[in-house]
């Protein structure tokens, strides 16, 4: 992160540090239920065991055992009308708080969280901007805790471009979710960045089944190298793919660093292709923190009337230059 982030993260801990009892251990002041009699529904996104879902829902978990407060967890599948109808039924149980994954973008979610607001309910949003929402909503405690979407695809693009020794007229496949409103400006960005560079690119769509079961994706990667020999660069928009990237690869009987792969978020997996060489870059977005500060921001919202905070967890791309480091805290579901 940034240093104006990451002042920024540690005045929030700090804010809720002093709020909720000083220099006590987090373990003593979950016991004395600080935040004891808020009820949060909280969407991880994916499906409950998924790479990045998985890092998501322990971030939030840990602010839940931290905080004291009680939470129900929705698990998605990365669907976007799933997430719509569950947000639906999330508010007909009349939480204090629901922090919503903001994939099915603006124009879905707007008269839901217009009906949770007037009925009370605090919402936030975590992974996927919902930039005319937070505007709408943040007096009454509406953020983001996420990346900045675009500039992220143009920063790993970049970076993986540079890596890859890319020059103008090669070939570059970008799989990614560009028909998903918001989500897709992630995609956006990887596919402009590129273009800038007079690189040529082929852009494929995840469909649904593969967003939500990554192991469906072998076959559009096996036939895609198998009709675009000269592809230097594949990109996926998507982490559980991006995890997988080493399976599609030695199916289509490649070898680690024959065609060069860059992808989003960093899991066990993808750190153990990193060192591998199945995959050469991932942006690590930092998902634990995309579950545990919206939590934070629900309680400090509900018991002390916080606006919503806007936290980029955008951070630098890692490869083989720097895993060793991170490696250790990826198996813990912690990076």
């Amino acid at each position: 992160m940034s240093k104006r982030h990451t002042i920024g993260l540690v005045s929030i801990v700090l804010l809720a540090s002093l709020m909720i009892g000083g220099s006590q251990p987090a373990t003593a002041l979950a016991a004395q239920g600080h935040f004891k009699g808020i009820h949060i529904v909280f969407f991880p996104g994916g499906s409950e065991g998924g790479p990045f879902a998985s890092v998501v829902y322990r971030g939030a978990k840990a602010a839940e055992e931290d905080l004291g407060c009680k939470v129900d967890y929705v698990w998605s599948g990365w669907l976007p009308d799933k997430m719509v109808a569950q947000f639906k039924d999330a508010i007909a149980k009349r939480p204090d708080g629901i922090a919503i994954m903001g994939h099915p973008g603006v124009a879905a979610y707007q008269p839901l969280v217009d009906e949770a607001v007037a009925k009370g309910i605090i919402v936030t949003s975590q992974n996927t901007t919902l930039p005319a929402i937070e505007e709408k909503y943040k007096a009454q405690g509406f953020g983001y805790v996420g990346q900045e979407l675009y500039p992220s695809g143009v920063l790993l693009a970049k970076g993986a471009a540079q890596r890859a020794g890319l020059k103008k007229g090669d070939r570059a496949m970008v799989w990614g979710l560009l028909g998903q409103e918001t989500r897709g400006l992630r995609t956006k960005g990887c596919v402009d960045a590129l273009k800038e560079k007079g690189i040529k690119v082929d852009y494929i769509e995840i469909s649904d089944a593969i967003n939500s079961d990554a192991s469906l994706g072998t076959p559009v990667v096996t036939s895609y190298i198998a009709t675009h020999p000269d592809v230097k660069l594949i990109i996926a928009d998507h982490g559980a793919l991006t995890a997988t990237l080493g399976t599609y690869l030695n199916a289509a009987r490649k070898k680690p660093g024959d065609i060069y792969t860059a992808g989003f978020d960093l899991s066990a997996a993808t750190a153990q292709a990193i060192k591998e060489g199945w995959v050469g870059a991932v942006l690590d977005q930092q998902p634990w923190l995309q579950g545990y500060l919206p939590i934070l921001q629900i309680c400090l919202t509900k018991k002390y009337g916080f606006a919503g905070l806007h936290i980029d967890t955008g951070a630098a791309i890692i490869d083989k230059s720097n895993i060793d480091f991170v490696a250790p805290l990826a198996e813990k579901g912690i990076r």
